[in-house]
C-alpha cells in the first residue's frame, strides 16, 4: 500500500470565522504547507482538486497552477491532478496536454494525470452544459485526443465537441510516452470503464472498506483483459481517499477529529457534487448531517474502519483498506475545519510509525509500470 494526501481548499464556516478576511489565502497556503509536510514524511502522491464556483466548498480552482508552485517545494513526492476537468467548455484539450506536459516538465517526472467530467451541475452550468449526461460523450472524445496531442507533431481533429487544425502541441511530456492515467471514478459502471481504458482508478467515494473490496477487486480481473490502452501504458492502480488523524495522544486525536466539522464537509459533497448518487439518510440542504459523537467514534476505530487514533489504531484502519486490494490511501485531511498545525503532527506521526510498515518500496507504482512498458 502507497499513500498520498488530497487537496480542496475547503474554506468551512467554523476556519472563516477564526480567520476572518485572510480565511482564503491562509487555507490555501495551508494546502501547500500539509503537501510539505507529507513530502517529508515519506507520502508519495498529493492529489489537487479542481472545483469552480463551490463558495463553501473547495475554492482550489486553477490546480495547474497551485501543482507547479508545490511542484518547486517537494523533492519526492507526486504531484496529481485530482482531476483536471477534461471536458471541452471547462478546458479545451489542447490547454490540458499543454499544462500536463508542462507541469511534468517542471516536476521532472513527477506529474500524475488525474482525469474527469465533473460533478456539480453548478459548476458544469457555469460552464455552458446543461445536461450532466453529456460530459461522458466528452471525455470519451477528449482523452484519446489528449494521447494524441503529446505523440503527433502534426494534430488535426474534427469531432463533436471541439475540432482543431493542424497544430503541433507543445511542449511534449518528458516521462515517456507520458505521465501515468487516472480516472475519477465511484460508480460500478466507472470503475469499469477505467479498467477497459487501462487506467487507475482516483476513488472519492465515502463507502467502508467492505463496500469497496467487490468495485477494487472487479477493476483488478478486468484490467488484466486490457490489451488497447488508451495510453502508452497500463496502468493498474486503485487510490481510497478516507479520513486520517494519527496522534502519540489518542485523546487527542479523537477531539481533534470531533472538532473538525467532518459531517459538515460531508453535507457540502451532498449540496455542491449533485451529481453523486445520494446514499439513503442523507437530508437534503441545509439540514446538516449529524455530527459523530464520541461513542461512535469509539466503535468505528475499534472496527478498524476509521484512521484515528494512535499509530497502533490507525494502522488497524489501514490493514482494513489493504484487504480491498487497493493500491494507495490518500488522506484528505484539510476538507474539514482541522487547523494545519493538527495536520502537521498527524502526517508526521503517521510517517514515524505507520507508513513504512505497509510501504517498503521507496519506487513509486506507476513509475515501475511505465519503465516495465518500456517507457522512461
Amino acid at each position: 500500500m502507497e499513500f498520498g494526501i488530497f487537496n480542496a481548499a475547503c474554506v468551512l464556516p467554523k476556519y472563516v470565522e477564526q480567520h476572518g478576511e485572510s480565511a482564503e489565502h491562509d487555507r490555501i497556503m495551508d494546502e501547500v504547507a500539509f503537501i510539505v509536510a507529507a513530502d517529508k514524511a515519506g507520502f508519495k502522491y498529493t492529489w489537487a482538486s479542481e472545483h469552480h464556483f463551490l463558495t463553501e466548498y473547495s475554492h482550489l480552482s486553477a490546480s495547474e497552477s497551485f501543482l507547479a508552485f508545490v511542484a518547486a517545494k517537494t523533492d519526492n513526492i507526486h504531484i496529481g491532478s485530482g482531476i483536471f476537468n477534461i471536458t471541452p467548455p471547462v478546458n479545451h484539450p489542447a490547454r490540458i496536454a499543454e499544462r500536463v506536459a508542462t507541469l511534468d516538465h517542471l516536476s521532472e517526472g513527477r506529474f500524475e494525470f488525474g482525469t474527469g467530467r465533473g460533478s456539480s451541475t453548478t459548476e458544469q452550468r457555469g460552464f455552458g452544459i446543461e445536461d450532466p449526461d453529456l460530459t461522458r460523450e466528452m471525455v470519451a472524445e477528449t482523452l484519446p485526443q489528449i494521447v494524441r496531442m503529446w505523440k503527433d507533431e502534426d494534430y488535426s481533429y474534427e469531432g463533436k465537441f471541439f475540432s482543431m487544425p493542424s497544430r503541433n502541441v507543445l511542449p511534449k511530456p518528458y516521462s515517456k510516452p507520458h505521465p501515468a492515467i487516472w480516472m475519477a471514478a465511484g460508480s460500478p459502471s466507472t470503475f469499469d470503464l477505467a479498467s477497459e481504458l487501462g487506467v487507475g482508478v482516483l476513488c472519492f467515494g465515502f463507502s467502508t472498506p467492505d463496500q469497496l473490496t467487490p468495485l477494487v477487486t472487479r477493476y483488478k480481473e478486468k484490467i488484466r483483459d486490457c490489451t488497447n490502452p488508451v495510453g502508452g501504458f497500463v496502468n493498474n492502480n486503485v487510490m481510497i481517499t478516507t479520513q486520517m488523524i494519527c496522534m502519540e495522544d489518542g485523546a487527542k486525536a479523537r477531539q481533534t477529529f470531533l472538532e473538525a466539522d467532518s459531517n459538515y464537509h460531508l453535507s457540502l459533497v451532498f449540496r455542491y457534487l449533485d451529481t453523486f448518487p445520494r446514499p439513503p439518510g442523507i437530508p437534503e440542504w441545509p439540514a446538516i448531517i449529524p455530527a459523530m459523537d464520541a461513542a461512535t467514534l469509539d466503535a468505528a476505530i475499534a472496527a478498524g474502519v476509521t484512521a484515528v487514533g494512535t499509530p497502533d489504531e490507525v494502522g488497524k484502519a489501514v490493514e482494513s483498506f489493504v484487504a480491498t486490494g487497493a493500491d494507495q490511501l490518500a488522506f484528505g485531511m484539510l476538507s474539514t475545519s482541522m487547523p494545519i498545525e493538527a495536520c502537521q503532527e498527524a502526517v508526521e506521526t503517521f510517517g514515524k510509525h505507520v507508513l513504512k510498515d505497509f510501504d517498503k518500496d521507496p519506487e513509486h507504482l506507476t513509475t515501475k509500470q511505465r519503465l516495465a512498458a518500456g517507457g522512461k
